[in-house]
């Protein structure tokens, strides 16, 4: 049986990177769409995920319960375990990422591309606006690092964000395509 991949999906906050991987899930059922453990308020929206406090989230690394985990914008946020197992029987595996923990997962998932999911600043601006969990200094934090570059060296797919949601998701699915699942 072939190896899964890891997509990787990246892309600055408010560039609809749950919106898009849903859209890909739906598009391509046998895609498995990674359930993250993040120290955020359950009622915030967003991803589907599984809200833990920060010591909770320090016990389960501790115990060995994520491949990988990264903090950012003063969370934290973990990959279960599981995600070895869908990957060993060959399913493609689609997980929000951030980018400063692209290098170490290269390294523990040979497999992995990069979605690069990418959208004009105003673009942002609007959805983080209207998407209320962020105050108006933290947008701006979040719109200052949406240009910053993706390391050097991995396997990158470009999709833009700023038109239709089935466009971008239809893009994406054409570049995922050249392995099937």
């Amino acid at each position: 049986m072939t190896q899964g991949r890891l997509i990787a999906v990246v892309g600055p906050s408010g560039v609809g990177k749950d919106s898009v991987m849903l859209g890909i899930h739906e598009s391509r059922p046998r895609t498995h769409l990674v359930r993250r453990v993040i120290t955020r308020a359950p009622d915030l929206g967003g991803e589907d995920f599984d809200a833990v406090s920060e010591a909770e989230f320090e016990a389960m690394k501790e115990n060995g319960a994520f491949t990988i985990s990264w903090g950012a914008h003063g969370l934290f946020y973990g990959v279960p375990v599981i995600v070895k197992y869908h990957l060993k029987r060959g399913k493609d595996c689609l997980v929000n990422f951030s980018r400063k923990a692209l290098p170490e997962a290269a390294e523990l998932f040979p497999n992995m591309v990069v979605l690069n999911i990418t959208a004009l600043p105003e673009t942002l601006a609007q959805r983080l606006t209207a998407r209320g969990r962020e105050t108006p200094e933290q947008i701006a934090g979040r719109l200052a690092q949406a240009a910053r570059p993706l390391p050097m060296g991995l396997e990158v797919i470009h999709v833009s964000n700023d038109g239709a949601l089935s466009d971008t998701v239809t893009c994406a699915v054409t570049a995922l395509q050249p392995v099937s699942v």
